[in-house]
């Protein structure tokens, strides 16, 4: 079983699975944001929360310490939130299918060649590029009624009162750095051919089916 990529290759296969897994998990661990409200430790991300207030049959606000997605997308607290979501998810989408096939290129001969190394390189630069829009709209959203009753009405815009950053949100944007600067500077240098091999094969078999059997008449 050959490689198509090179030992560069290898390495950007390799830190684009980091990158894809490190921003994945981050979307959907509910540790962007971290306070508390009621003596009770809170947490967001950009679609879930752990730990949220509920009234009993007393008609009591108790803060219920379980996890969980928002009822619909419009239960989520703030526009920009909602933008973030759809937005990181696309860009994670991304990285997660480069990764992919660049592992796939690991272990199939002729798979990936420098011209396709190079547009999966620019489909992680874009699916980076989302991922820090994404975080970068997310601090648009802490001026909300839900975020302030967590983080003190100090809280708003690009200001977290009493919050503080969660590691999913560093990880998240470390993820995405790293796939923009390290992981598409990387796929440059990925493929050992210089054009894809199978493409020009099968063009050249279409023009001329007997171009395999001449070649090897030629040979003997």
């Amino acid at each position: 079983m050959g490689s198509s990529l090179t030992l560069v290759g290898a390495l950007w296969a390799f830190l684009s699975f980091l990158t894809a897994v490190a921003s994945s998990a981050s979307y959907f661990m509910p540790c962007w944001l971290i306070g508390s409200q009621m003596g009770k430790p809170v947490s967001f991300g950009t679609f879930r929360r752990c730990t949220y207030p509920a009234r009993t049959e007393e008609r009591h606000l108790v803060m219920v310490e379980e996890c969980g997605r928002y009822a619909s997308f419009g239960a989520i607290p703030s526009l920009s939130w909602q933008i973030c979501t759809v937005v990181t998810g696309i860009g994670c989408a991304l990285l997660l299918l480069v990764a992919l096939a660049a592992i796939l290129g690991c272990c199939v001969e002729e798979l990936i060649s420098r011209m396709m190394g190079r547009f999966m390189g620019a489909a992680q630069f874009v699916g980076g590029l989302l991922i820090s829009s994404g975080c970068a709209l997310y601090p648009l959203g802490w001026n909300s009624p839900e975020i302030q009753q967590t983080c003190g009405n100090a809280s708003n815009q690009f200001r977290l009162g009493t919050c503080r950053l969660g590691w999913a949100y560093y990880c998240m944007g470390g993820g995405a750095a790293a796939a923009m600067l390290i992981c598409t500077w990387l796929s440059c240098f990925a493929g050992k051919h210089p054009k894809p091999v199978m493409l020009v094969k099968s063009i050249m078999q279409s023009a001329n089916p007997y171009g395999v059997e001449l070649e090897c008449c030629l040979k003997q």
